[in-house]
């Protein structure tokens, strides 16, 4: 821990801030997110509101990291970079599907989508929200579109300019 006049710091405010989006996209996840309140979030975690507001002033703040640093980085994990770097198209959807069975059958439940999941909760109410869900979806598109216009000989798939989902 780093010393400060002679002080060890107690706290480290990366640690803390990377706690409270694992908790709040396990609450979101399991609740949704209207249904877990700042308390939630904050028991979860164990730290004090004036903590949870000096890295996230709002709820919907804390909704838009999870959507960018925890939901999009899972996504691309483990539906996107196994279709980008399978050795073919048919090899990497059947690893992901194979992945989610396995997850599936570990847990013992099926838990849903926290893309979609979210997707179906927020898109509509907060701008930001649809902005940010949007963008993890293109580039799930974009990978896809690659890999089968690569599987077709080049013929391009999705042309044109993307739809939004308004």
């Amino acid at each position: 821990m780093a010393e400060r006049s002679g002080h060890t710091r107690r706290n480290n405010p990366e640690s803390m801030r990377s706690r409270v989006l694992d908790a709040a996209a396990r609450l979101f996840q399991e609740r949704g997110y209207h249904s877990t309140g700042i308390r939630d979030i904050m028991q979860a975690t164990g730290i004090s509101s004036g903590a949870l507001h000096h890295h996230f002033p709002t709820k919907d703040a804390i909704a838009l990291a999870v959507i960018t640093e925890r939901v999009g980085p899972v996504v691309r994990e483990s539906w996107i970079d196994p279709v980008r770097l399978a050795s073919s198209l048919a090899k990497g959807v059947a690893r992901v599907f194979a992945e989610i069975i396995q997850g599936i059958e570990e847990r013992g439940s099926v838990a849903g989508c926290p893309l979609n999941n979210l997707t179906m909760e927020l898109s509509f109410s907060n701008p930001q929200f649809r902005t940010a869900l949007e963008s993890i979806f293109r580039e799930w598109q974009a990978a896809l579109a690659e890999r089968i216009g690569a599987t077709r000989g080049g013929a391009r798939l999705f042309p044109g300019r993307h739809r939004s989902m308004r």
